[in-house]
């Protein structure tokens, strides 16, 4: 079989219920609805984790997160741990990367290795195409030739702010935050990462290059700071051009970065959540309007019919829901429901839809089996003959065609971040016990039922079809449900131990300060 042309695409902090296709009826997402017409929609798609590292990590491996280790920002991918990129490389395909996200693009955790060229939007000194300068030649090979320097002296101290406890609080003051947000990129250049994209495409295009392509992108627009273009305010927030109080709250959401991961201590004001909610779906709404750019370039390509493009989100996005904001310490709906689709023309139907609950970590499955690209790596010894097989049985392709091989299972593992944990260890301790921010979740989807578990305890049962927004447990009217979902949790987290087990992690957890959290640390097996 022809190897596809295979586009990655990962919209960082996307939540499904925002999107249009996934339901929202206050939507402006007209480019992804179209999109998920063509594709098939995956209704229930989990993801592996609630934020970046350890979701990337899950989608670049095929594996949960106890599984591959890379749970914290000072974490690395193990080199024993094939890389989606690298199995692509070694098949024969040309990859490239255009990420926003500095955890992905500028961290030395092992996320870019396998690809060709990386470009990276986020951080000081953004890496991008020659084609993007505006300088003609043959000043723009001098402008890179002193930004490659200027990368070279930046990435460490980036590098230091993004491992370092101490380092990332004093980021988190209301003075620094706007700084770095804006100047530092800190949300990248989606915009502009998206129209390089499209000018890629079209000169690759023109060089009718042979060789097969896997693009990765990863867009970070609906992150916080939020501060989308006027247009898509007053489209989805009219009110704010005569507030002052709404202008004043969002100025202050945007400076405050603290607050963007930390449980609430009050509940947020009427006003307030509104802001937030609305300013959320005008991000959304823009993001929505710069990738018609993009599905427009993939429409019209020669190769358009050999291409498996997938769309997913890394996780959502808490905005005040259980008393939590942002994506760092919950299992719920509002930060591992993710949008995913995927389109293939010949191999999936068109305008699909698919109501059984999939882990995105099985992106990697897909697009490896799409292109053959664990022959290369089996020959050389880095997968058995059972690792070959589990990637092409995990293929999200045959639960299009109703055999999924996890009878519908999806779990998501949520390791609290440690660097926020610390932050909110200096500020407001006493929370770290109200909201169990040291705790390990898990949560796991079958069907329409939900099972929450804290430290292997069972917290919390959720029926998402009649109870979507999860306020009603039903751990105590439904114990038969409680028991059978825990075995299977059981099982899955017995797998997950066991490759744990035989692969060597990378990177060690380092992490100095107070004894008592510390020792809480240790006990909860976060560091030895």
């Amino acid at each position: 079989m022809e190897q596809p042309d295979i586009i990655f695409i990962v919209l960082d902090t996307q939540r499904a219920d925002r999107l249009g296709c996934y339901g929202h009826k206050k939507a402006a997402t007209p480019n992804l609805d179209a999109f998920a017409r063509q594709a098939v929609l995956f209704q229930r798609a989990v993801a592996p984790a609630q934020w970046t590292i350890p979701s990337h990590a899950s989608m670049f491996t095929g594996r949960y997160p106890t599984a591959h280790h890379v749970q914290q920002s000072n974490h690395t991918l193990s080199p024993n741990l094939p890389h989606l990129a690298e199995m692509m490389h070694a098949s024969g395909y040309e990859t490239i990367g255009f990420c926003n996200n500095p955890l992905v693009g500028i961290l030395n955790n092992g996320f870019k290795r396998g690809f060709d060229r990386f470009y990276n939007y986020g951080g000081a000194i953004p890496s991008v195409p020659k084609s993007s300068s505006p300088l003609p030649m043959p000043f723009n090979r001098l402008a890179e030739a002193y930004t490659q320097f200027l990368r070279r002296i930046s990435y460490p101290i980036q590098n230091f702010f993004g491992r370092s406890d101490l380092a990332f609080r004093l980021s988190l003051n209301a003075w620094l935050t706007p700084l770095w947000s804006r100047f530092a990129n800190f949300k990248g250049q989606n915009e502009r990462s998206i129209r390089d994209v499209v000018t890629f495409l079209r000169e690759r295009e023109q060089s009718r290059s042979r060789k097969p392509l896997f693009l990765f992108i990863n867009l970070m627009e609906t992150h916080l700071p939020f501060w989308p273009p006027g247009r898509f305010v007053e489209q989805q927030a009219p009110y704010m051009h005569a507030s002052k109080e709404a202008r004043d709250i969002i100025r202050r959401w945007n400076r405050e970065a603290y607050r963007w991961a930390a449980p609430l201590a009050e509940p947020l004001g009427e006003l307030e959540g509104r802001v937030l909610s609305d300013m959320y779906d005008a991000e959304v709404a823009y993001q929505d309007d710069y990738l018609g750019q993009l599905f427009t370039m993939l429409q019209t390509r020669a190769a358009a019919d050999k291409t498996l493009t997938l769309l997913t989100a890394d996780h959502g996005e808490g905005l005040g829901e259980h008393g939590y904001m942002g994506h760092a310490f919950v299992a719920y709906q509002e930060l591992v429901h993710v949008p995913l689709m995927v389109h293939w023309p010949g191999r999936l139907p068109i305008g699909g839809k698919v109501s059984t609950p999939v882990s995105t970590r099985r992106v990697f499955h897909t697009m490896v089996a799409a292109a053959a690209a664990d022959r290369r790596f089996a020959s050389a010894g880095h997968l058995s003959p059972r690792n070959l097989a589990l990637v092409h049985s995990l293929s999200l392709v045959d639960t299009v065609y109703g055999k999924d091989p996890e009878h519908g299972l999806a779990l998501s593992e949520i390791y609290p971040p440690l660097n926020f944990v610390r932050a909110i260890e200096h500020r407001q301790p006493e929370l770290l016990h109200q909201f169990r921010c040291l705790s390990r979740r898990r949560g796991l989807v079958q069907d329409s039922l939900k099972l929450i578990e804290i430290e292997d305890r069972v917290d919390e049962l959720f029926d998402l079809e009649t109870d979507p927004l999860e306020l009603l447990s039903l751990v105590e009217q439904r114990p038969q449900d409680v028991q059978r979902l825990e075995r299977h949790l059981r099982r899955v987290a017995t797998l997950m131990e066991r490759q744990r087990d035989i692969t060597p992690a990378g990177a060690t957890l380092e992490v100095e300060g107070d004894d008592t959290l510390l020792q809480r640390l240790r006990g909860l097996g976060y560091i030895e």
